[in-house]
């Protein structure tokens, strides 16, 4: 069996909107990059927009790939499409309206390691820090 999920990095001023997840399931209760499953034959850009829309009731951009990463947990081949996008605002003056999450902010990848995040996002740090620092 093999999935494809897609994880979007929103980077503004030198740091990236992460979220909390809500409680509940092998990963409730962590942080992580924002992002989800593509569901059937979607691409990985609709997979993007749906999941944003869903979890933060915003339409984004995307703007570019970042990197890939393959990994198995519990004998389920994962790969995550990893992508940078732009959110239409911070959700600081107009706060997002979660579903997934209970709640979200803005940190820099220094601060990443000080919170409980899902081990896949800890997978792809090092390329996305990379990635924003370079670009």
């Amino acid at each position: 069996m093999s999935r494809v999920s897609v994880v979007c990095l929103c980077y503004h001023d030198g740091k990236v909107l992460v979220a909390h997840r809500n409680p509940g399931g092998q990963m409730g209760n962590r942080w992580e990059f924002p992002g989800g499953k593509v569901d059937g034959t979607e691409s990985d850009e609709k997979a993007i927009l749906r999941e944003m829309h869903e979890e933060f009731d915003v339409d984004v951009k995307v703007l570019s790939k970042i990197c890939f990463k393959n990994f198995v947990n519990q004998d389920v081949n994962l790969t995550l499409h990893v992508y940078s996008v732009e959110f239409p605002h911070d959700g600081l003056a107009k706060p997002f309206k979660l579903t997934e999450h209970t709640e979200y902010k803005w940190v820099n990848f220094n601060e990443i390691r000080q919170h409980e995040f899902v081990d896949s996002d800890y997978s792809i740090l090092n390329d996305c820090r990379n990635f924003f620092e370079v670009n």
